[in-house]
């Protein structure tokens, strides 16, 4: 039978070329997977709608999750709580996660832009004003009282500055900067903004030495002595702090953040990563820096095939774990994969595959979706599928179980919850990651820090193929393809060295040609994107790419 699909080249990157728009509509949950028992009409083949549930699903999921911030954010301040329940403290990390998912709420129109705006003057005037960013050298606490503006102390000599919850809480201030371009309410709301911008000290917090400090009190001083090095959720650090047009740091700092044996190439579950710790850490090294930071456009000596295949592969590598590592009594599968920091049934840890206490947080795969979409979104949905005991007003509830049958009912985290607004979003459409992206001193730090666009070859440089154990050693099976939900298509980035025509073909696991079509490709970046035209089946299909002077290759599932 002859199979048609449409094919549209466009000449733009895979998470920034979808439009925000979507109404609340009712999801059709069947308790599985949405992918799962496809039947082809008879007649020929038309492409199935179960991308709309996977729509629909992610619109309840980021606006219930954005809930947190918006109702139940404090009534004074307008900040995030740190958790819920919890009474008077707030976060300032969380917070800044909060203050990107309103620039999400305002877009995606769950909130007016009138009630954005009026949030926004009430956040940064709270800030501005009634913090004690002015005794912290331009800096903000890891917890505040949301009605005071009081320090709140965190732990043993953490009672005042905490310049990596201050680079997040910029995050957010620095996008909603962007965002919020008007005149009026809006100009104050930048000019805000702007002023505790550059009121950050962020040189201050070196000491005089090549390395910032994570912490300062104005009681003890530099006396908790923790230097900020990486790889992990502190990039943001050093990125603002060389950023910035008042209080910079010099190259010669930021390179601490890549000098020790975080930084090194690890081989974990047959994936080589680039800058890792051992096993890599928590999912939320992927996530928090990566709110606004776009890591399809970066790379450095260290990272050389850009911070988007890193973050990919360290997520593969968490999910791997899950799968094939972990002990079988946790009771992890393909449906419930993710370690990161969460509540646990002994208290907070930040899980990973080096600290497994058996507990899945949802926010460590769906706040993934830009990284593995498919495998991201097979968890969301056995977590709706079984909402009764996983999901409540703020969505997903922070963290679960299942081999002590224990979940964190009724219980979220700000830094948890909020994440997946955000994330999900650049996912969808790239919002975030375009708005940060262009602020200009932004762009002014990555130049200092010797970030710069990838240097990708002729081929699918954003696109990894998953790894399986197979008799005794790792074997590269296919990237497992998923429809964007707001299109219906799959998705295929590519990239081009030179402008040209570019030809297409699919074949089937018996070397049988599918399909073969030729594109006028432009020099750059590009994205293939094409309508269902087979059944979604464990089969493996080849897709080549066959440019002038050579050709790529890439093992797909169409699910």
């Amino acid at each position: 039978m002859k199979r048609y699909f449409k094919l549209l080249v466009l000449g733009i990157g895979l998470m920034g070329m979808f439009s925000c728009g979507g109404e609340d509509e009712p999801i059709v949950d069947s308790g599985n997977n949405p992918d799962e028992n496809p039947v082809e009409p008879p007649g020929g083949f038309t492409p199935d709608q179960t991308y709309e549930e996977d729509r629909k699903l992610l619109n309840l999921v980021q606006k219930e999750s954005f809930s947190y911030m918006w109702d139940y954010g404090h009534p004074v301040s307008g900040l995030a709580y740190e958790r819920y329940p919890g009474e008077g403290v707030v976060t300032i990390g969380g917070s800044g996660f909060g203050i990107a998912s309103i620039v999400v709420a305002c877009e995606r129109g769950w909130i007016t832009r009138q009630e954005a705006v009026a949030r926004m003057l009430k956040i940064t005037d709270f800030l501005k004003n009634k913090s004690e960013r002015t005794k912290l050298h331009g800096a903000f606490p890891h917890w505040m009282n949301g009605e005071t503006g009081k320090t709140v102390q965190f732990s043993e000599g953490d009672d005042g500055a905490d310049i990596v919850e201050t680079a997040f809480l910029f995050e957010g201030l620095l996008i909603a900067r962007q965002y919020f371009a008007g005149t009026g309410d809006e100009e104050i709301i930048r000019n805000n903004i702007t002023t505790m911008w550059e009121e950050m000290e962020w040189d201050w917090f070196t000491q005089g030495q090549n390395v910032l400090y994570w912490h300062w009190s104005p009681n003890t001083g530099f006396n908790k002595n923790m230097q900020i090095t990486g790889f992990n959720e502190c990039m943001m650090t050093y990125i603002l702090a060389v950023s910035s047009p008042t209080h910079p740091v010099s190259r010669a700092v930021y390179d601490a953040w890549t000098s020790t044996s975080g930084y090194m190439q690890r081989v974990h579950n047959g994936y080589t990563i680039e800058a890792a710790v051992d096993y890599c850490g928590p999912l939320f090294f992927t996530h928090y820096s990566f709110i606004g930071l776009d890591p399809r456009k970066i790379a450095d000596e260290f990272v050389t095939k850009g911070y988007f295949i890193r973050n990919t592969t360290h997520t593969l590598i968490n999910r791997a774990y899950c799968l094939e590592t972990a002990p079988k009594t946790n009771k992890y599968s393909e449906k419930s994969w993710g370690l990161t920091a969460s509540y646990a049934t002994d208290g907070y840890t930040a899980s990973s595959p080096k600290n497994d206490v058996g507990t899945i947080a949802p926010t460590a795969a769906l706040s993934s979706m830009p990284y593995t979409p498919h495998y991201s979104m097979q968890v969301l949905w056995n977590l709706y599928s079984n909402k009764d005991k996983y999901w409540g007003k703020y969505g997903p509830f922070d963290a679960y179980c299942d081999s002590r049958n224990w979940v964190s009912t009724d219980k979220y985290l700000a830094i948890d919850q909020l994440p997946i607004v955000c994330m999900i979003e650049n996912y969808r459409s790239g919002l975030l990651w375009n708005l940060f992206m262009k602020d200009a001193d932004l762009k002014n730090g990555l130049s200092v820090a010797g970030l710069h666009y990838p240097e990708y070859k002729t081929g699918f440089p954003l696109m990894m193929t998953t790894k399986e154990y197979v008799n005794g050693t790792y074997k590269a099976i296919a990237h497992d393809l998923r429809r964007h939900p707001d299109t219906g298509l799959y998705t295929v980035p590519f990239y081009c060295q030179s402008a040209g025509e570019v030809t297409f073909k699919v074949t089937d696991s018996g070397n049988r040609l599918i399909k073969e079509i030729q594109v006028s490709a432009a020099q750059g970046e590009n994205t293939l994107s094409f309508e269902q035209f087979v059944n979604t089946t464990e089969e493996v299909y080849t897709l080549t790419m066959v440019y002038s002077g050579g050709e790529a290759k890439l093992k797909i599932r169409m699910n």
